[in-house]
């Protein structure tokens, strides 16, 4: 007979069991609904022809001056609510990114979006991960772009497999 004093222990990582299948497959369907990240929205704006979305960065100007994504369009999330409707069309989707993951500043413009009636997805790792993964950025000085990180993206693969 097994008692709790000598019952094995449970590893910190399955001390709660994982979801049952179903329950995990409508989790992570739903992440998707409401994510997308760096490499794929890169691959979306670097396409030919329209991506389908806008991508919008949330900060203020001066974080904007320091560096953005190519293309994107600068709307502060405290500026949404009297500028959205002048910058943006209902229609097209948006994609909403702000420093990175340390910062839920993206959270809060796609909440602001959405409560007006956009449809909006937040970019995952923000302008960071933009940045470390490689893709080419402004600056109120002009165009840069850095080497890859090799924690955060394939240094000679142009895919991660993911």
């Amino acid at each position: 007979m097994t008692t709790a004093a000598t019952a094995p222990a449970v590893n910190p990582v399955l001390r709660v069991a994982p979801a049952a299948p179903a329950e995990a497959a409508a989790y992570f369907r739903a992440s998707l609904v409401f994510h997308a990240d760096v490499s794929d929205v890169a691959a979306a704006l670097s396409a030919d022809g329209d991506p389908g979305f806008v991508l919008l960065d949330s900060r203020s100007t001066a974080s904007w001056d320091q560096g953005h994504v190519p293309g994107a369009v600068h709307l502060p999330t405290a500026l949404i609510p009297e500028q959205a409707e002048q910058l943006l069309d209902k229609s097209v989707p948006v994609v909403t990114y702000c420093w990175g993951p340390g910062c839920n500043g993206a959270t809060r413009a796609a909440l602001a979006l959405a409560e007006l009636g956009y449809q909006v997805k937040e970019m995952l790792g923000g302008f960071e991960y933009w940045v470390r993964e490689g893709f080419a950025f402004e600056t109120w000085e002009g165009r840069e772009q850095r080497d890859a990180d090799a924690l955060t993206a394939p240094v000679d693969a142009e895919d991660c497999g993911c």
